[in-house]
């Protein structure tokens, strides 16, 4: 199990990466009414990083991360209470924001309504590394 740990941890430093990368350069662009065809696609991108970077902390790193710690499986609010428990969040209404960003961007197929998602994502992407940071750090000190 230790060994599918340090490979999870691995694995979310890369995500954390390129999500940071990613923020950076939207960051520098800046949230406004229209985008240019390669601002665009670099919120999209945004978007999609955004989008795996939380479905693989919640439904794989932290589901690993209490297997280590032999806690119970159980469901994904079960999973992200625990988590909340171990203080890798400041508020945990914010990994809800989070989870319904997600899905906002997992649903929406035209791009006049992803770019009104934009603002939020500029707003919870610095969330979202810092609890991958507590995260990592939480998982480093375990292992």
């Amino acid at each position: 199990m230790k060994k599918v740990l340090e490979e999870n941890i691995r694995l979310l430093e890369k995500q954390k990466s390129w999500l940071d990368i990613s923020y950076e350069e939207c960051k520098a662009i800046g949230v406004k009414k229209e985008y240019s065809i390669d601002e665009f696609g670099k919120f999209e991108t945004l978007c999609s990083r955004f989008s795996r970077s939380i479905d693989f902390l919640i439904r794989k790193f932290l589901r690993t991360l209490d297997a280590y710690e032999f806690e119970t499986q159980g469901t994904l609010i079960d999973v992200v209470n625990r988590a909340d428990k171990r203080g890798l969040f400041e508020d945990i209404k914010d990994i809800h924001i989070m989870k319904d960003i997600r899905n906002t961007i997992v649903h929406e197929y035209i791009e006049d309504e992803l770019v009104e998602v934009f603002d939020e994502l500029m707003i919870y992407v610095p969330k979202l590394l810092q609890v991958m940071s507590n995260t990592l750090q939480y998982a480093d000190e375990k292992t």
